[in-house]
């Protein structure tokens, strides 16, 4: 980790004092959501077409199926 300067210690400071940082947090907090979750419960098939549209966004091409060859698996 890495230790921050004097300069950034102070900035640090000057901004955990600001009234207007603080209320933007917690609105950000109170309005977020998460796109996966529709009624309280995930929806599984808006995360896979979220990946799918993704890997084709940044053209990923996807690695061809290879069975696992392993007997025995314990954790």
């Amino acid at each position: 980790m890495a230790i921050i300067s004097e300069q950034e210690k102070d900035e640090m400071i000057r901004l955990s004092e600001s009234s207007s940082l603080r209320e933007d947090t917690i609105y950000l907090t109170t309005h977020r959501h998460n796109p996966f979750v529709k009624d309280g419960i995930v929806d599984i098939d808006a995360y896979i077409e979220f990946i799918q549209q993704f890997n084709e966004f940044i053209n990923h091409k996807p690695k061809p199926f290879k069975p696992m060859i392993d007997k025995v698996m314990k954790l």
